[in-house]
């Protein structure tokens, strides 16, 4: 059996990465240690964000590492919250308080953001695959839905009326920018 060593501290994506992949023979998920020291996020990409962090967490361990980094990035807000999404305010709460304020004054039609995702995984502090995965969107003005986590109760996917906030894991996992990454990320595992 192989070890997969997930390169986060946040429970969400930990959460997510294994709702996502589910069941994949021959492997077994496990999140970094508690007492591994994290890394700054100074990329100044999503995917370079994941790689600082899947080469960092790598060199703690003989087993492939992955680590991610995703965000939101509105077109009306010049990109932001973009790589410092997560930053943007000090809880998931406040984020979603700020981005809404922030889009107040914005109309309707020009309320179009998209939501990133780069995975990398790395060995021994190399990187040995990369994915990007993204999905657009539009900013609601208010919240809905109780799913997922950060900003998907105020991303709405207009082809389906419907928030991140309000699918079901199932649909979230299909749609969504993490959701696509880990995708491709199965099919890797599956090769190795």
């Amino acid at each position: 059996m192989q070890r997969l060593i997930i390169g986060t501290t946040n429970e969400g994506k930990v959460i997510e990465i294994r709702s996502a992949l589910g069941e994949l023979d021959g492997w077994t998920l496990e999140p970094v240690s508690d007492i591994i020291p994290s890394i700054p996020e100074t990329g100044e990409t999503f995917l370079e964000n994941a790689t600082l962090k899947a080469q960092h967490y790598s060199t703690f361990s003989d087993e492939l590492t992955l680590a991610d980094d995703s965000g939101l990035c509105v077109a009306a807000l010049g990109g932001r919250p973009g790589v410092h999404s997560a930053r943007y305010a000090p809880d998931p709460p406040s984020r979603i308080k700020r981005i809404l304020q922030e889009m107040q004054p914005i109309p309707d039609g020009q309320r179009q953001a998209v939501f990133y995702c780069a995975l990398a995984v790395a060995r021994a502090g190399s990187i040995i695959w990369t994915v990007q995965g993204d999905v657009a969107g539009v900013i609601t003005r208010s919240p809905s839905g109780t799913g997922g986590f950060g900003y998907d109760p105020v991303f709405l996917l207009p082809e389906l009326h419907r928030t991140m906030g309000e699918l079901s894991t199932e649909d979230k996992n299909r749609l969504s920018a993490p959701g696509k990454a880990i995708a491709e990320l199965r099919k890797f595992l599956q090769a190795c």
